[in-house]
């Protein structure tokens, strides 16, 4: 019953603070274990090793609890183009420490595009209607988190928004604090981790890493030649001084074409899992793989992928269960390939 889950959560929490404190001072508050953490994102992530390291560091100094106290546990800003894993690492952070992908408190920036938007965030002003009951876009309780779990914030496709919404948030990356419009509330950040997500620059990116490609050189000064593009898309984007709040700026690389067995393994793996409710296990052979496996656009991502999955393996898959509702074991059909599907 959710009034018991949440007595029990909260008395767990009780006894994780009297144990923090009656233990040595190096004895983390935090309960998520790194390598458990890395171990989902890197069976979920591919073509981004260099994202993961960077993320690795920041969750070992989350765990040794070495962080500044009078401001976000750390600022990150993920730039590449769409479909590379920006949302999803953070959805997959929100998994592995809290056990649910949703437990992020997400807003979608490209709905902030007006600078009368900033309300939507900082609170109605005073005299203006909702001034008095303070209501605000954030989910106080996703970014506040616990005493053994950080929070987790996620402003998404932050290049969209409004210059007076991302100015708003000054404070918020300096500080951790955001006090409402109205005078009359304060939302705490000090105990989240921020990220957010840009496509800012990618198109110039993209369009450089297809000229190294066709050089002998790609990285060394190629690799200073895309982190310099990067940086200056964002300086036409975003003001000095809120580039300066961030701690990282890390550049998501696009897919590769020789990603797309995995990219189908992590599709399939979902799809497992959800078949696994309806007690049935599936089997997709070699040739519907190397169907589904052809090249994909650079343009879409990993999005495409999951796209493929759903309009050429479900419609064959559906009929395959809705033909034979009572059948142990029995074929699907689908474009260049077969789909066996056969009880747990």
């Amino acid at each position: 019953m959710p009034f018991i889950n949440e007595q029990l959560a909260a008395n767990q929490e009780t006894a994780d603070r009297q144990r923090w404190s009656a233990t040595p001072s190096r004895m983390s508050r935090f309960v998520f274990d790194p390598v458990a953490v890395m171990a989902l994102l890197r069976s979920r992530i591919v073509g981004q090793d260099h994202v993961l390291d960077r993320l690795d560091n920041v969750l070992q100094i989350l765990k040794a609890d070495v962080v500044a106290d009078d401001r976000p546990l750390s600022v990150q800003l993920f730039v590449g183009p769409t479909g590379v894993g920006k949302t999803e690492t953070v959805r997959l952070l929100a998994q592995a420490i809290h056990g649910s992908a949703d437990a992020v408190c997400r807003i979608d920036m490209s709905t902030l595009a007006q600078e009368h938007y900033a309300a939507s965030l900082t609170g109605a002003p005073p005299g203006y209607v909702g001034s008095k009951e303070g209501q605000t876009l954030f989910d106080v309780d996703a970014i506040q988190g616990s005493f053994s779990k950080p929070g987790l914030v996620l402003f998404d496709e932050l290049e969209k928004a409004s210059p007076e919404v991302v100015r708003a948030l000054l404070n918020v990356l300096e500080r951790g604090r955001l006090r409402l419009s109205a005078g009359n509330r304060e939302i705490d950040f000090r105990n989240s981790l921020i990220f957010m997500t840009s496509n800012a620059g990618a198109a110039q990116v993209s369009a450089l890493r297809h000229q190294q490609q066709k050089s002998w050189w790609r990285w060394g000064s190629g690799q200073r030649q895309i982190t310099d593009t990067v940086e200056q898309a964002l300086a036409q984007h975003f003001d000095p001084e809120f580039l300066n709040r961030i701690d990282n700026i890390i550049t998501f690389n696009p897919l590769d074409r020789n990603l797309n067995e995995q990219l189908l393994d992590i599709e399939l793996d979902r799809l497992t899992r959800k078949l696994q409710k309806r007690k049935a296990v599936l089997t997709v052979d070699e040739a519907a793989k190397r169907h589904l496996c052809r090249p994909l656009d650079a343009r879409y991502g990993a999005r495409e992928m999951a796209r493929r999955v759903r309009n050429e393996l479900l419609p064959p898959l559906a009929r395959g269960m809705l033909d034979s509702p009572q059948a142990d074991t029995f074929g699907a059909k689908m474009d260049n390939g077969l789909l066996i599907v056969t009880p747990v």
